[in-house]
């Protein structure tokens, strides 16, 4: 990759921003060694180790990475028969620490996720417990050796102190004494060589005898070691030579012992120096809201919203480039509007991040291509003046990369030909861009020269772009225009700051006819961008509209099964309860009937009685059980397609479209298709043509659609068609989420399916299933 052309582009920056996510030295080593990669098996490798690391960090929130150092320069002294200090020892057991965490943390993922490139690094962390418990159980986390270590040391530090006790004792008792005041320049216990002194006046030294050890600045006072307490400090001294050679023969024991697992401790760096790496390429991803591109190696690139990286996220544009599908070369013209240059090094940095295994600022989708070589003409251009030395300078830069571009290159010209005669300048624009389109490269140049919007009409595979510009506010707004040339906006820029007309007109006469042809045709082909914009978002609304009212009304429907069924059974008890009252009330009638024949000896017959129950029977209102639909009318007729007939359940009129089983149709109610049983409907008159060409589809309640679709065994473009009419058939039936069991294979009936889900319109997200749930082999889709 060429370093001229990563410096233009800032990809030092990016490191630098990539560093600041890193936990470790390891880590920030590998950060400021970053550089792109030219091989694509490379490249793909490294953007599947970001993708996981960010699914992790998504899952988790965090890692724990902490407590790693670079203990290379250890484990090497170590290893010829150095001995190791205490922080030393202590950073190797640190290390050792945070890869057995780790370790941990990658084989609990397993519960949660799949992780096979982490298990992978995991793998080939060997834990040293033995190793980091010597050194904890010797040295504290601050270095210091702990009396622990070694019995020997134990008993040496309680001789230590023993004899300081003793040395204190006896140098406290001389400076309480009544003389102290006078002969002491302060009441204090202190000590100089590793001995414990008292401070004594000038005057006063030969009082306590001793030895003197230091003197004041000012040489009044003298730092003295009495002479009743020189044999317990030399006790004393003794004493800690001896622990001091005890301290070294456990440190050389454990330097030792690191240098026995030399080899494990280096496999154990290098691997956590990948994981710290891996996840700060993660962490920063996240950081510019970034997402893995999709990489080829066929030249291909599709930027969907990409924002430049080191641009704060508040106030970047974002802008979408498509490049070497329908065209190699893009021609940004126009005048100096601010964002050309922004669009070229958007582009340039996003293609050297890609290729680095960095995740790009664009959204989910975004393609890009991996590139043999990248190289970039990109200066100041924004001056006044222009002299000749500042086109040699592009010219040299230029002439390089004609020797070297071939047909997987990415070449990016920045005012290409500027700084020189215009039409000289646009012409050499022009034969470079020629020259670099004959070796197949990908090309994107910015240029001021107005010939060149012609050359993107008359170039195959050379398309035309500009930057929009706002007349209302006299500024850019950033946005990249594909297929628009870009226009010069002096006159009306003139107009609106008050430039007479009657000059405006005059320099418009200085213009040639075929300049302002081409001025008037890009200012309609602006005008027609603007209103096919304007048309697409209505359209889009529309849609929106529309999907929300047959999702409405799919729900009403739903809602109107579930309630009929209701309101009938409601209906049925309150009918009984009527029927059961009058029933009572008739038997009561009957029998104070007979009671009045007993009791007065009227002349009623008993077969009267029973003739007035009967008639009473028959006065109270029938029960019959309500199927659902109602009931056909008598008399069978034999339906045919085109029939027209009366939905009963709706009592809406429609016609036969085909049979699906032996009892049910399928039936065309105005804009509306169902399913309807043959007892749920009733013939109307003789056939009619209908128009059956499908507009929407809505599925009687009775239909079911299972909440998981299996692909396995199923060919790759007989599994997509599967996917989208099951997708279709999920959706009306309001599932918020639903599985689509692939199988793990080659991977290509996955990523297929996976592909057709993130473009589809009604797809909110898509994972992997977990553990329980199939892992890899699953897709779980969740709908808007």
């Amino acid at each position: 990759m060429q370093q001229r052309a990563m410096k233009t582009l800032e990809f030092d920056k990016v490191r630098n921003q990539l560093i600041e996510h890193t936990h470790s030295a390891l880590g920030r080593e590998k950060a400021q060694t970053l550089m792109p990669s030219a091989d694509f098996e490379e490249v793909s490798r490294l953007q599947e180790e970001t993708d996981e690391a960010a699914k992790v960090l998504r899952i988790k929130g965090n890692v724990p990475l902490g407590g790693i150092h670079d203990i290379r320069p250890h484990t090497k002294r170590a290893q010829i028969g150095g001995m190791l200090s205490p922080i030393e020892l202590v950073q190797v057991a640190s290390t050792v620490h945070a890869s057995r965490q780790m370790k941990r943390f990658i084989e609990d993922l397993q519960e949660v996720t799949e992780v096979p490139i982490l298990l992978n690094y995991s793998e080939g962390i060997i834990v040293l417990a033995k190793l980091e418990e010597s050194i904890k159980n010797a040295i504290d986390e601050g270095g210091e050796v702990l009396d622990s270590a070694s019995d020997g040391l134990r008993s040496l530090r309680q001789q230590m102190r023993t004899r300081e006790s003793r040395v204190r004792e006896k140098l406290e008792s001389m400076i309480r004494s009544s003389n102290a005041a006078k002969m002491l320049s302060d009441a204090i216990i202190t000590i100089r060589n590793d001995r414990f002194v008292i401070p004594v006046k000038q005057e006063y030294r030969s009082h306590y005898g001793g030895i003197i050890h230091d003197q004041s600045s000012s040489g009044q006072t003298l730092f003295i070691e009495p002479q009743t307490v020189v044999q317990l400090n030399n006790e004393l001294q003794t004493i800690r030579v001896k622990e001091q050679m005890e301290i070294e023969r456990i440190l050389s024991e454990l330097s030792a012992m690191t240098a026995e697992y030399h080899d494990e401790l280096l496999a154990i760096v290098e691997i956590m120096a990948e994981l710290d790496f891996m996840f700060a390429k993660a962490r920063y991803g996240s950081r510019i809201k970034g997402s893995k591109p999709i990489v080829n190696n066929e030249g291909r690139i599709n930027l969907i919203k990409a924002r430049h990286p080191l641009i704060p996220i508040d106030e970047v544009v974002a802008n979408s480039v498509a490049l070497g599908k329908d065209y190699t070369t893009i021609v940004i013209t126009g005048p100096n509007t601010g964002g050309k240059t922004v669009t070229l090094k958007t582009v340039g940095l996003c293609t050297l991040m890609a290729q680095a295994g960095l995740q790009i600022p664009a959204l989910d989708g975004s393609e890009m291509a991996v590139f043999e070589s990248v190289y970039a003409d990109i200066g100041d251009e924004q001056s006044i003046e222009q002299s000749l030395s500042t086109f040699s300078s592009h010219m040299v830069n230029i002439v390089e990369i004609l020797n070297k571009v071939d047909y997987n290159s990415l070449v990016l010209f920045d005012e290409l030909g500027a700084g020189t005669d215009p039409q000289e300048g646009a012409a050499l624009a022009i034969s470079i861009l020629d020259e670099v389109y004959k070796c197949g490269a990908r090309v994107i140049a910015t240029t001021h020269y107005p010939e060149l919007k012609a050359y993107g009409y008359n170039r195959e595979g050379v398309i035309n772009a500009s930057v929009e510009f706002d007349l209302e506010t006299l500024s850019p707004t950033y946005k990249l225009l594909i297929g628009v040339p870009g226009r010069s906006n002096a006159f009306e820029i003139s107009k609106r700051l008050g430039l007479k007309e009657s000059v405006i007109q005059t320099a418009r006469s200085y213009i040639s006819e075929d300049s302002n042809e081409v001025e008037n045709m890009i200012a309609s082909l602006e005008t027609s961008r603007k209103l096919a914009e304007k048309d697409r978002e209505e359209a889009q609304q529309l849609f929106k509209d529309a999907e929300n009212l047959h999702k409405d009304l799919q729900k009403q429907m739903a809602d109107y099964y579930d309630r009929k069924d209701e309101l009938a059974e409601k209906a049925k008890e309150k009918a009984a309860a009527i029927v059961e009252k009058a029933r009572d009330e008739a038997e009561e009638i009957i029998r104070e009937l007979r009671k009045l024949r007993l009791e007065k000896g009227a002349e009623i017959k008993e077969h009267e009685l029973i003739d007035a129950k009967r008639r009473l029977s028959d006065a109270a209102p029938e029960l019959r059980q309500v199927k659902k639909g109602g009931k056909a009318k008598a008399g069978k007729h034999e339906y045919q397609p085109g029939d027209e007939v009366k939905v009963l359940t709706f009592d809406q009129k429609g016609h036969l479209l085909e049979r699906v089983s032996n009892k049910e149709w399928q039936v065309q109610i105005g804009i509306l298709k169902m399913k309807v049983k043959e007892s749920d409907m009733e013939y109307i008159n003789s056939p009619k043509p209908v128009e059956t060409k499908p507009v929407a589809i809505v599925k009687g309640k009775d239909f079911h659609v299972s909440l998981e679709l299996d692909l396995r065994g199923e060919r790759y473009e007989d599994a997509l068609i599967r996917v989208e009419k099951y997708i279709d058939d999920a959706l009306l039936a309001g599932y918020p989420r639903v599985n689509i069991i692939h199988g793990k294979g080659t991977g290509a009936l996955r990523q297929g399916v996976q592909e057709y889900l993130k473009n589809h319109r009604s797809v909110k997200k898509i994972r992997f299933g977990d553990a329980g749930e199939g892992g890899t082999g699953v897709t779980v889709v969740e709908f808007k």
